[in-house]
């Protein structure tokens, strides 16, 4: 077959090109900047279009570079500079796959001539009964379907995983062998358009920074914050909270933001029952396979990437909303996170959460209805 790979310039789409090359496909690799730079170049895209060219120069296939920086910015930082100024925390990487990696880069990998596209991401594809189902990656710790569960039936049939099914260790140690100067390159993290920078001075330039009050659930001023759309619940850093006269020495965390009144709430301890929810509602589900398993039925999920999965139950409502109630308190839900559905290994997919049941939640909930 004739598969262009997004190549990245780190050791994952490296690999994937060797062993796509292995098989014996016609490979090309395809180069995504994402982002235009600023002079302080902290996305580093040339290093690692630089890295991405030579691996490709050394397994002797054509590669390409394309500048999908305006498609980013309308499709999904405009999305997440919205969420942000709504309070809500966006996941940006669920909706750059959705919208650039495999709608963008698909499009024009086929204007190019290729029949599939293929990443470097941990994840994998099965096709059983006509359906392309989305399966977790071998290696539970780097497993990138979370990112992955708004793809759909159109693109899962036309993308290649190459590496889904190796452990990280064995995809070094191939990069290693293969003489690959990406072998030892550190995985990327975070969102590539904020690099290594710091986050909150990053949103400032978007969104300006306005100061305010950080209360107690109690209703007691305990400090100031720079601007509550930079914080998140279950935050611990960056509150600057200091020895509070009659209060534990516990650490403080972030368990809600008042956005209209621009006042941040905090709580003592790790465990804070104002973190914790019990059900959640969410925004128009997708479903890998196209529809819902049931109108009711039980799963496992996750609301955030690295989380261990947690049974639940799902309802899906009229206008395709879900209703998830768990069977365990939950710490830090948050609204515009992604709440991800999965039934053992098979990713059925998810939804952005829309609000839950936190008392924190709930209490600033009726305040603004008030």
């Amino acid at each position: 077959m004739k598969v262009m790979l997004g190549v990245s310039g780190g050791v994952d789409s490296s690999v994937a090109a060797l062993l796509l090359k292995q098989q014996g496909h016609e490979v090309s690799g395809l180069f995504m900047q994402n982002w235009d730079e600023e002079d302080d170049g902290e996305c580093r895209a040339e290093e690692d279009r630089k890295d991405a060219l030579a691996v490709c120069g050394r397994l002797g296939i054509p590669f390409y570079s394309r500048n999908f920086a305006k498609t980013y910015w309308s499709e999904v930082f405009t999305y997440f500079l919205a969420e942000y100024k709504a309070g809500r925390t966006p996941n940006p990487d669920v909706l750059c796959n959705r919208e650039i990696k495999f709608k963008t880069f698909l499009d024009e990998a086929k204007a190019l001539g290729a029949d599939k596209i293929a990443t470097g991401h941990y994840a994998q594809v099965r096709e059983r009964d006509g359906l392309f189902e989305l399966v977790r990656g071998a290696d539970a710790g780097k497993d990138q379907t979370y990112f992955l569960h708004q793809l759909g039936q159109t693109q899962l049939s036309t993308t290649l995983f190459p590496i889904g099914h190796l452990p990280k260790s064995e995809v070094r140690s191939l990069a290693a062998g293969a003489g690959f100067g990406t072998a030892a390159k550190k995985d990327s993290t975070g969102i590539c358009f904020i690099g290594e920078r710091d986050f909150r001075d990053f949103l400032s330039q978007y969104i300006p920074a306005k100061a305010g009050e950080i209360r107690s659930v109690d209703g007691q001023t305990v400090g100031e914050h720079a601007g509550v759309f930079y914080y998140t619940l279950g935050q611990r850093e960056g509150l600057h909270i200091g020895g509070i006269k009659g209060r534990a020495a516990a650490p403080w965390f972030v368990v809600g933001k008042d956005i209209h009144r621009n006042i941040l709430y905090v709580d003592q301890g790790i465990e804070s029952q104002w973190l914790h929810s019990r059900s959640l509602r969410s925004e128009t589900a997708h479903w890998v396979s196209g529809t819902a398993p049931a109108g009711t039925f039980r799963c496992t999920a996750k609301t955030r990437y690295r989380q261990q999965d947690v049974a639940c139950q799902v309802q899906v409502l009229p206008d395709d909303s879900l209703e998830v109630l768990f069977d365990e308190p939950q710490r830090a839900v948050t609204p515009g996170q992604s709440l991800v559905l999965y039934e053992n290994e098979i990713c059925l997919g998810g939804a952005v959460i829309a609000e839950t049941d936190a008392p924190m939640e709930i209490r600033l909930r009726q305040e603004l209805t008030a």
